[in-house]
């Protein structure tokens, strides 16, 4: 590794002033912008969000695939002095009318297909705009210079689900994204000739760092929204792909492709986020792609990122977290509080300057998650306290041990039990439901759920499955849906889920 990046802090949207003029920066199927056209276009974009929307501060949100106005917001926001919130295009219009409403987005800005999904009240009193009008207007707009935001300044806010109830918005300022950018960059070794395809959402942290990070080395970013892996493989050969990020579901689907041998000699690195690679999974990549760095990595949105495995030990130690990556400490702790012993099991805590502002007008689930170091931590200050038990080895290396909330990891999405079972109650066909998450090979876990019907039995479990396809989107609804005449309770009243995650464990292993 090189010597230690440099921990000094700009305005995000300097990132489009770092690459050479000339040298390409976003790489579409119908064109190409260069780094000065990345510049003058953010510039306008900048420009035209000024007028719409002159407050200081005010949220302004992108609904949006991959697409060259949804690529260039993030520092466009910045640069008119404004917060972007970015939502996830697979989100359907109640979960879209919760973060507008809770965020105070000012302006909505989304396709004209997307539009038409909302229903009165849904934007909450933002102005909707169709992103081909946004770029007919911001094309006569001369264009906004580099911003001078403060370091601790908000840029933006991400939505992500939590244990219990709807998404909370995380806080993220200037300091934690850019230093997010150079910290990636840096232990990626990514440099100003390479070409990374951004396969993640953009509404994600990793998936916005694709762009961010690839943009401080001076590198070219390849947007892509796929359908399946055959079109990542062939976007991977025709632009010369070098670095590909993903989750281990699709990095199943990608060893398991019969890939042109030009294109699986292409990559030059491959990282992994959204869940814990198998064994298995980790010796497939390294057969399929042997000239590919291997990244394994460790991150929450609170803290962005936080530990990489050396891709030079990821045959020794296949299933490894790693280490703390640059300008992140990251600690053991045990229930005592102290510092957990090598081998000692303890949960993951991280400080340093990419820890998250807390959550959005949130102060009671900011104060459960983020709290003061522990005392033994150098960095001190704020830090996020993870929920995830770990454990370090006698090699300094972090190992994954469990989770200590009910989340659902389930295709590199983080799912909140609570709200597949809020979208089923809100059907009107059922009174009770729990949704739990079994082990999936391809999926790292399915989410299952259990109902008690109201009403009609017959007519509910008819009528289910087609309202969660439409309320939900894709990665939420459930793989199955199991009926019951009543749901198991424990003995102070409350729903068993450990008994209901026994009875279904064993119901789809048999099955």
């Amino acid at each position: 590794m090189t010597a230690a990046p440099d921990p000094t802090v700009y305005p995000l949207d300097h990132l489009a002033l770092l690459g050479l003029p000339d040298a390409p920066a976003l790489v579409f199927k119908t064109h190409t912008l260069s780094y000065e056209a990345l510049n003058r276009r953010l510039g306008q974009l900048a420009a035209w969000l000024s007028a719409q929307v002159p407050e200081p501060g005010a949220r302004v949100a992108t609904w949006l695939p991959k697409s060259e106005l949804s690529c260039l917001m993030p520092l466009a926001a910045v640069r008119a002095g404004l917060v972007h919130v970015p939502v996830n295009p697979l989100l359907k219009r109640a979960q879209v009318a919760h973060i507008l409403a809770d965020s105070g987005a000012r302006l909505l800005i989304s396709n004209a297909a997307r539009l038409a999904t909302l229903e009165e009240g849904d934007l909450a009193g933002a102005a909707a705009q169709e992103e081909g009008a946004v770029w007919a207007a911001a094309e006569v707009f001369a264009p906004l210079g580099p911003s001078a935001a403060a370091a601790d300044d908000l840029a933006a806010i991400l939505y992500t689900s939590g244990s219990t109830g709807r998404p909370k918005g995380v806080m993220l300022s200037q300091a934690n994204l850019w230093l997010g950018a150079v910290s990636v960059a840096h232990y990626l070794g990514v440099t100003e000739s390479d070409r990374v395809l951004a396969v993640l959402p953009l509404a994600f942290d990793y998936g916005q760092n694709q762009l961010f990070s690839t943009w401080y080395a001076g590198g070219a970013v390849v947007p892509l929204d796929y359908l399946t892996a055959r079109d990542v493989a062939k976007a991977v050969e025709r632009h010369d792909v070098t670095t590909l990020a993903a989750v281990p579901p699709l990095w199943l689907q990608l060893a398991e492709l019969e890939w042109p041998e030009s294109a699986a000699h292409k990559l030059k690195r491959l990282t992994n986020s959204g869940g814990a690679l198998t064994e298995p999974l980790v010796r497939a990549l390294r057969a399929r792609f042997p000239e590919a760095r291997l990244f394994p990595m460790y991150g929450l949105t609170e803290a962005f990122r936080s530990t990489y495995l050396d891709p030079a030990l990821v045959d020794a130690y296949p299933t490894s977290m790693g280490t703390a990556i640059p300008f992140a400490e990251v600690m053991v702790v045990a229930d005592d509080g102290r510092e957990a012993a090598a081998g000692e099991e303890g949960e993951l805590v991280h400080a340093g300057p990419l820890v998250a502002q807390g959550y959005w007008q949130d102060a009671a689930r900011t104060a459960e998650r983020f709290k003061p170091a522990p005392a033994f931590s150098r960095m001190g200050a704020t830090a996020v306290w993870s929920g995830d038990r770990v454990r370090r080895d006698s090699a300094g290396l972090l190992h994954f041990a469990g989770r200590r909330d009910a989340m659902i990891k389930t295709s590199g999405n983080r799912v909140s039990p609570q709200e597949v079972e809020d979208a089923a109650i809100a059907t009107g066909l059922v009174a009770e439901a729990a949704a739990l998450g079994l082990p999936d090979p391809a999926l790292g876990q399915a989410i299952h759920l259990v109902v008690r019907a109201k009403g009609d039995a017959a007519a509910a479990e008819a009528a289910l499955p087609s309202a969660l396809v439409r309320d939900l989107p894709g990665f939420m609804v459930p793989r199955g849906i199991h009926w019951r005449a009543q749901l198991p309770l424990s003995p102070n009243g409350k729903l068993d889920r450990a008994a209901l995650y026994q009875e279904l464990s064993a119901t789809v292993q048999q099955g």
